[in-house]
């Protein structure tokens, strides 16, 4: 009995030897993560185009040097899904610019993390991506500046300015890419340029605004600035409290030739609402009837501080309808335009119908006033609510269509 009880001791011991054995042998081979290998080209190929110098986001994640002191929070936002910025329901519409890493992504910049984010081989880095400097579109063709430094007093409210800017433009131009590039980042809200030729419509061309990209299309795709036309410069200034002097600028990107079609943008909106005081979830809707035959290029839902969720719905002509885009959580600080991976085909007498949520209660942290009842207005303490949408027409339209905002 004793023999057997010794026996049964010893296989115990063996078994658990063999198991902590195992265990440990798995932890010493399991896969280095490094920064030079595995990380950087994840950063370099959704990241540095606002980490780094120069742009919107706070650090750079261009080298490991720049990276290794941020490891932690890195690893804080990508495991909770808020870096990189991206709002869209993913059960509705495929997008060409998601922005959402994958499950592998975010498990290889965790694991760097967890092993101690070490940099790794250096013969290993990946040549980063090359940026002209100033832009994220490449050197543009051509580059239009403000008339002339705008004073952004210290404080106060600075109502909407409108800046007339003359082309020269001997004959039409196409637009393929077009970037805002803020004077002085810390007071200008957004921008929003838009082209016009005599007494014709504005045609919208390109926007700043937080978290908002270039405006790049894809290739057969272009914007159309008519011969003689000047551009309109909205800007939208935030005293920030020290006086600032601001020459705002764009920069744009011709196509190499005609393009096949030509992109249109207009606003779907309501102005005409009032959010009571407190009222948590304040519904708004707003609707466009196509009149012609045409493609949607990409949508983009604009709200303020109070914004809550906004969804763009497609109902065709024969009854049926279904979501193009749901932003669940909308984010005022991330003015983000999502483009169809393929236009989406929209049949003469379809509608849009967007429809949005406000919360105007003690709840929302960012509202500035929960105890006052809200009105369209074009400061951030008022509200708005548009559904932006860019657009082809299979049958070109005599001219251009673009709102304001």
């Amino acid at each position: 009995m004793k023999r057997g009880l010794l026996f049964l001791a010893g296989s115990m011991l063996f078994v658990a030897f063999a198991v902590g054995a195992s265990a440990s042998d798995s932890k010493t081979n399991a896969k280095e993560v490094t920064f030079t290998k595995d990380v950087a080209p994840i950063f370099y190929g959704n990241c540095v185009q606002c980490h780094r110098s120069g742009e919107i986001a706070p650090m750079s994640l261009m080298s490991y040097k720049d990276a290794r002191p941020w490891a932690r929070s890195i690893k804080e936002k990508v495991a909770g899904r808020t870096m990189p910025p991206w709002h869209a329901d993913p059960q509705y519409g495929d997008f060409a610019n998601d922005r959402r890493l994958s499950q592998k992504e975010i498990d290889t910049i965790v694991a760097w993390v967890d092993q101690g984010a070490k940099e790794g081989d250096p013969r290993q880095l990946p040549a980063a991506p090359h940026f002209e400097e100033g832009w994220n579109i490449g050197k543009p063709d051509a580059v239009f500046y403000l008339p002339q430094e705008y004073q952004v007093p210290a404080s106060g409210v600075v109502e909407y300015k409108y800046f007339r800017v003359p082309t020269n433009f001997k004959e039409d131009v196409y637009v393929q890419a077009a970037e805002i590039r803020p004077g002085v980042r810390g007071v200008v809200h957004h921008i929003i340029v838009f082209s016009q030729n005599g007494k014709d419509p504005q045609r919208l061309i390109v926007g700043y605004a937080p978290g908002e990209q270039p405006a790049v299309l894809r290739p057969g795709f272009a914007r159309k600035i008519a011969a003689g036309s000047d551009l309109i410069f909205q800007v939208h200034y935030t005293p920030n409290g020290a006086e600032a002097k601001d020459k705002s600028y764009v920069g744009f990107v011709f196509a190499k030739k005609e393009p096949v079609t030509e992109v249109l943008t207009r606003p779907v909106m309501n102005a005409r609402f009032v959010i009571p005081a407190g009222d948590p979830n304040y519904k708004v809707d707003s609707t466009y009837t196509f009149t012609q035959d045409a493609h949607l290029y990409s949508l983009m839902p604009h709200m303020h501080l109070r914004g809550k969720d906004f969804e763009y719905r497609l109902s065709y002509p024969d009854g049926t309808s279904r979501v193009l885009l749901s932003v669940p959580r909308y984010d005022f600080a991330w003015q983000t335009y999502y483009t169809f991976k393929q236009p989406v085909a929209v049949p003469k007498g379809s509608r849009i119908d967007c429809v949005a949520h406000f919360d105007n209660s003690e709840k929302n942290k960012f509202n500035p006033d929960p105890k006052k009842e809200v009105r369209w207005g074009d400061q951030t303490w008022e509200e708005m609510m548009i559904g932006w949408m860019s657009y082809t027409v299979d049958k070109p339209a005599d001219k251009g269509v673009a709102g304001s905002n």
